[in-house]
């Protein structure tokens, strides 16, 4: 099983001294029989008053901070270690209840699904349903592998990668229309359009491994793709910018109905709004093996 070794700082600037609200961290990795968590360490400048862990809503770790002291620069350094055994290529059998679309949700895990099969986002003139619509065959079931398969591709082929400066995920539609976006605002476009067909999808905030010889988008920093619940199957990832499917190179941090539920970093500062100067943020994931310097 792989080691990987991610390490995470993010500073914040400000041209004087300011006091801080509360923080909220989300960068510990989900533990799961692909993913386990060896050794994490998080520091924290100036020092909190306080720092103390929860599981969200969603059981995701949070680690929360509050301060009692001004500063003119505020950190956070993540370091953790982790086991990661990618999931075996997904796939479904014909005697499999979800091997054809349409299919059923047993009515024991609908209740529990219902939140993740629900569309959240406004369709007036059915842009996204149509869009999701040119996955299925006309002339018969589709398999549902192919329409999975096909979404994920599909964005990652006919879509333009781009960095946004604008805080939060951009409205589906807006990603559709301009054909762009970041991977987060992909993972949102895929989630909105398969919910739209009644396929239950939630939101996966994490970091990708890019191994030395390879090239895909979104290396270097924090990723977020889909997962989608089926039938005997369970959560199966999709990753629509790299066209990943299964858990391949990809380390769990968070998942969430939204996006706006998992921010790796958010909090507040009290002071005057000309007072921020920036933010830094170095991201690093690499083999345990391997030295880095800090």
């Amino acid at each position: 099983m792989p080691r990987l070794t991610i390490h995470h700082k993010t500073v914040y600037r400000y041209a004087r001294p300011v006091a801080f609200g509360e923080h909220r961290i989300m960068l510990r990795p989900r533990d799961g029989h692909d993913l386990r968590v060896l050794s994490g360490d998080l520091k924290i400048e100036p020092q909190p008053m306080s720092l103390r862990w929860i599981h969200d809503v969603f059981g995701n770790s949070v680690a929360i901070a509050t301060f009692d002291q001004r500063s003119d620069l505020l950190s956070f350094s993540w370091t953790a270690t982790v086991e990661h055994k990618p999931a075996e290529a997904f796939a479904l059998t014909p005697d499999d209840p979800a091997y054809f679309y349409p299919f059923f949700y047993d009515e024991e895990e609908f209740p529990d699904l219902r939140e993740f099969i629900t569309p959240y986002y406004g369709d007036p003139n059915g842009e996204l349903s149509a869009w999701a619509r040119k996955f299925l065959d006309p002339e018969a079931p589709t398999p549902t592998f192919n329409i999975l398969s096909q979404m994920t591709h599909g964005i990652r082929d006919a879509f333009t990668y781009r960095k946004r400066h604008e805080h939060g995920t951009q409205h589906p539609l807006d990603t559709l229309q301009t054909g762009s976006g970041t991977c987060r605002d992909y993972a949102l476009l895929m989630i909105e359009a398969l919910r739209r067909l009644g396929i239950a999808a939630r939101f996966v905030s994490g970091y990708l491994f890019v191994p030395t010889d390879g090239s895909y988008l979104g290396g270097g920093s924090t990723h977020a793709w889909v997962q989608v619940y089926l039938p005997n199957a369970g959560w199966i990832e999709f990753d629509p910018t790299n066209g990943i499917v299964g858990t391949r190179d990809l380390i769990r941090v968070a998942v969430a109905r939204d996006p706006r539920q998992a921010i790796p970093l958010h909090g507040t500062y009290l002071g005057p709004p000309d007072a921020f100067m920036g933010m830094e943020v170095g991201i690093r994931v690499v083999s345990a093996e391997r030295v880095v310097e800090s």
